[in-house]
């Protein structure tokens, strides 16, 4: 088995991992989950994060293949079309986000010149499916429960498994977005736990606070023995009581409305009005508890 180079990079302010793996200097490369900078406050979009990944890519002198997204991301915004217009590669999710865009474009009013269909990205993976980045052999693992496109990505021995587990102590996704089911989620966890003992798992988020540095790889073994929500080989049922009592009381994520306006775009941040300036738009009163 392949075993790739794997570079990551932390987005503290959203606790998100972005990986580049690779065959080594001068060789193919993927970046898995690539964060668009965004200050609320002030509508400002930046890119410095996606230019610390092109200053590795262009210091090692990798060929970026593929930008890959494990699902639409609901706590970033996804650099994915910032890189994609760098480097030349193309984009590429689950199949699922055609039901993801299909129930996010009725949410933000979207008109009929959002299509959605998947379009908005170069590649729609099925589960089971396989690809190449340079020598490196991948295969992709649907794992919804989270939302209806999660993906895992088996590259080599690394498998980067999006919003499934967490780090032991955090626990595991939750399961309350539209689409979202905690029964999937709890089968999707035992797929990549059934991964050869081999596997280095990569997560796509930590939330370490100060307590600790931010934890960027994980095994079976560590989650099966010291994850908060799998440990002793909990059951379905349990699994799925904890997961919806858990997430009833979770507040959206931060940035869960801009984001995803841009993560259906495939990273694109919407058109302009006639006045040259882009907007995003705030349905109101539709997530989170009535106050």
């Amino acid at each position: 088995m392949d075993s790739p180079g794997v570079e990551p990079f932390f987005d503290k302010d959203s606790g998100t991992f972005t990986y580049v793996v690779h065959e080594g200097e001068g060789g193919a490369a993927a970046i898995i989950d690539p964060v668009l900078d965004f200050d609320p406050a002030s509508a400002r979009i930046g890119t410095r994060s996606a230019e610390a990944v092109l200053a590795f890519v262009r210091a090692q002198r990798l060929q970026v293949q593929w930008i890959l997204e494990t699902h639409a991301h609901a706590d970033h915004l996804s650099a994915a079309g910032f890189l994609a217009d760098e480097l030349q590669a193309p984009v590429a999710i689950g199949r699922g986000i055609i039901q993801v865009q299909q129930r996010f474009k009725q949410l933000f009013g979207l008109g009929e010149e959002f299509i959605a269909d998947g379009r908005q990205f170069d590649r729609l993976f099925a589960d089971g499916e396989s690809f190449s980045i340079g020598r490196l052999q991948a295969r992709v693992i649907a794992t919804p429960g989270h939302t209806d496109d999660s993906l895992t990505y088996v590259i080599g021995d690394a498998a980067f498994i999006g919003d499934t587990v967490f780090a032991p102590e955090t626990g595991t996704a939750r399961t309350d977005f539209p689409g979202g089911d905690a029964h999937r989620l709890y089968a999707s966890i035992q797929t990549i736990l059934a991964l050869p003992a081999s596997t280095r798992i990569f997560l796509c988020h930590d939330y370490p606070g100060d307590r600790r540095a931010p934890q960027a790889q994980t095994s079976a073994a560590q989650q099966l023995e010291s994850n908060v929500h799998l440990k002793g080989g909990v059951q379905e049922d349990d699994f799925v009581r904890m997961r919806q009592q858990r997430d009833a009381t979770l507040a959206p994520p931060r940035l869960i409305l801009p984001a995803l306006q841009v993560n259906i775009r495939g990273g694109r941040l919407p058109e302009p009005d006639a006045n040259g300036i882009r907007y995003f738009r705030l349905p109101l009163n539709q997530l989170g508890a009535a106050s």
